[in-house]
């Protein structure tokens, strides 16, 4: 819905923190086999050294972890693209969008920031020649309800819980990237029984000690009364301009080609799932609570003390080039938990839809490694 993954308002603001791939100057490794690395120990962690910066660490981890070359798609089948959409769930009286297809052991596929189901489009169709596939649509996003509602981490965790206990209704692995990503964690942290194992790419979510264990300073009756409705209407004026600026198509296409280190996919499909969603009567009201609600109270909920309460093995499918969250992620997140296997890949912020068939395949070798499924079709 809300331009893909919001960066058009914030990617200026933090440009000066990100990993810049380029700084490398390295040729792409040789594409060996894929190969998983599970730690057992867990490491103490420097909470001051994670955040979004997606600073480079070099020979930092414990064991080398695998890579793959970044290729385009070489004859992939693509989910059809369907305006109106596929499946609808309700869900607290909202219209909840999600994808279903293939059959055998569950995996929901969650998306990320100012994305939908759809951005799974090279994933599902392979995925689920094995697999039970549902991807679904956020609230707020894709072409579930823009919902008017304060929005926050739990919002999603309680919506995904919710269908993997109404739709899915048997034990799953979860797999999401960005926001998707942290929203598996605190779904698996919030359903043990039902999540048993989990897959990150290129997930959202910080390290450090939770919010809400400060004191907020109490506000003056002159900020109550003055500033904050003033700020309120500067806000909205601001943001409302930004918002139909972020939903110009060149606008989608720059934000993009930013993210995708092999700008092959960047087409006109995945354009125009980002722009439909934006033309909902409520789609500016929604952008503007999530940026001014929920970008500052995102700190509230962090890795570690998710990680903390986690169980299920977890996957690592991480784009090493992402310029938003770089590789130092993924290694703290190894480093902080035992049960996790690390699959790197040359890609930038969403190797799914970027490399897919690397991602496909590396998803699928874990699953497998773990035997994770029942009886499954044979290709």
């Amino acid at each position: 819905m809300m331009m893909m993954l919001y960066s058009c308002l914030h990617s200026k603001s933090t440009q000066s923190l990100l990993f810049n791939p380029n700084d490398l100057n390295l040729p792409p490794p040789p594409p060996p086999p894929p190969t998983f690395h599970t730690f057992t120990s867990k490491s103490q962690v420097n909470r001051r050294g994670f955040s979004l910066r997606g600073i480079v660490v070099a020979g930092a981890s414990i064991m080398p972890p695998s890579s793959f070359v970044s290729q385009p798609v070489q004859a992939l089948e693509r989910l059809p693209f369907k305006p109106e959409g596929y499946n609808f769930w309700i869900w607290r009286g909202h219209k909840i969008h999600y994808v279903q297809q293939g059959e055998g052991f569950p995996i929901l596929l969650i998306h990320g920031f100012g994305a939908s189901a759809y951005h799974w489009r090279y994933n599902i169709p392979e995925l689920s020649k094995r697999y039970k596939v549902y991807a679904i649509d956020l609230l707020g996003f894709g072409w579930s309800d823009k919902a008017l509602v304060d929005y926050d981490a739990v919002v999603w965790r309680d919506e995904i819980v919710d269908f993997l206990k109404e739709i899915v209704k048997e034990p799953a692995v979860v797999v999401g990237n960005s926001l998707g990503g942290f929203t598996a964690l605190l779904t698996a942290e919030a359903l043990p029984e039902q999540v048993i194992g989990v897959a990150l790419l290129n997930s959202a979510g910080q390290f450090g000690s939770p919010v809400d264990e400060t004191i907020e300073p109490e506000e003056s009756a002159f900020q109550t009364t003055i500033l904050k409705p003033v700020k309120d209407i500067f806000q909205r004026v601001l943001l409302g301009f930004l918002f139909w600026q972020a939903k110009q198509p060149a606008r989608i296409v720059s934000v993009l080609k930013s993210v995708y280190k092999n700008t092959t996919n960047v087409d006109d499909y995945l354009v125009d799932s980002i722009i439909k969603p934006a033309t909902d009567p409520n789609a500016g009201e929604v952008y503007y609570r999530l940026m001014t609600r929920f970008m500052s109270n995102q700190r509230k909920y962090t890795l570690d003390s998710v990680l903390s309460n986690l169980s299920c093995p977890l996957l690592l499918l991480w784009g090493d080039l992402d310029p938003w969250v770089g590789p130092a992620k993924a290694i703290s997140i190894k480093e902080f938990y035992p049960k996790t296997s690390v699959v790197n890949l040359q890609a930038g912020h969403c190797p799914h839809d970027e490399v897919p068939e690397l991602v496909n395949k590396g998803l699928i070798d874990w699953m497998s490694s773990l035997q994770f499924t029942s009886p499954v079709k044979s290709l």
